[in-house]
């Protein structure tokens, strides 16, 4: 056989009825598994060993009624210990206890507890009270069950306090990113709408500069050359009078020939001893004197009279 064979043999050995005795067994852990296998044995005593721990997965023997713990070296007791709850009587005498788990709560069908002897928590010591007689020990159990209950609500209230922080923070963490979400959606639909505005400006820009190019062409044909003195140009003279000038024209003409004619005349034949021609030829000579005081027309005069 297996040890582990040899121990479950050695347990139904020991055990008497419902009740299993391992007290003054010299015991460093609980053989958890052995004591699953005899769900018969609902009465345990482990008092008097070397035990400093229990494992959780002694809180699965749930079948126990009386456990006896006594004299151990106990600090803590599991923190699912309350899943022991068909258990009605709990010695735990004289170990090294300071608390004891919220779940202790739990242990609704508690009737009797020992906690004499341990170097309890100042306000779970005057809790407890002693645990001198069958009275005192199940006052004890009474009163130690009313104050972990409150413990176990009081940790619930701050559980649910701290899960309604966090939700809290949790909201304003999300009400901050959507803020954060709608202001870069604001702020690239802000860009966006620039964009677009300085790309129609660009676009109005182009189409006027192109209408611009357009009309400067017909604007130079449409307008009249002006001349260098910057006035207008004369307009035409209207048809009803192109007659009348061209008869000026032609009376000036023949006026100017007369006078051409005369001049020759007092000139070259012999006329010139005449009254009327010796003022036509003082008018000429003196015209001619003054015409040539300027260099260019002294120098058409004098190439005229070299030809």
């Amino acid at each position: 056989m297996t040890k582990t064979s040899n121990k479950g043999g050695n347990l139904r050995d020991k055990l008497d009825g419902n009740e299993l005795d391992l007290s003054l067994s010299d015991l460093n852990e609980v053989p958890v598994k052995e004591l699953a296998a005899l769900p018969k044995a609902t009465v345990l005593d482990l008092s008097c060993n070397k035990l400093s721990t229990l494992p959780s997965d002694f809180c699965g023997l749930t079948h126990l009624v009386k456990l006896d713990l006594s004299k151990n070296k106990l600090q803590q007791l599991p923190s699912d210990f309350g899943r022991l709850v068909n258990l009605q009587h709990l010695d735990l005498l004289n170990n090294r206890l300071v608390t004891l788990p919220v779940s202790f709560a739990q242990l609704k069908n508690l009737k009797w507890l020992d906690l004499k002897d341990n170097p309890l928590d100042p306000v779970l010591a005057k809790v407890a009270g002693d645990c001198l007689d069958e009275k005192q020990c199940k006052q004890c159990a009474n009163k130690v069950l009313q104050h972990m209950k409150a413990a176990q609500a009081d940790q619930e209230r701050e559980r649910q306090r701290r899960l309604e922080v966090e939700r809290e923070a949790e909201k304003k963490r999300e009400a901050k990113q959507r803020a954060k979400e709608a202001q870069e959606r604001e702020l690239r639909k802000r860009e966006k709408a620039e964009e677009k505005e300085r790309r129609r400006k660009e676009y109005d820009a182009l189409k006027t500069s192109k209408k611009e190019q357009e009309k400067k062409p017909k604007k130079e044909t449409n307008q009249a050359p002006k001349s260098k003195s910057g006035s207008r140009p004369r307009k035409p003279p209207p048809r009803k009078h192109t007659r009348s000038w061209a008869v000026l024209k032609l009376l000036l003409l023949l006026l100017l020939l007369c006078v051409a004619g005369g001049v020759v005349a007092c000139r070259v034949t012999g006329l010139q001893q005449q009254p009327l021609c010796t003022s036509v030829n003082t008018i000429y000579d003196n015209a001619v004197q003054g015409l040539r005081r300027h260099e260019i027309l002294q120098w058409v005069l004098q190439t005229d009279s070299q030809q």
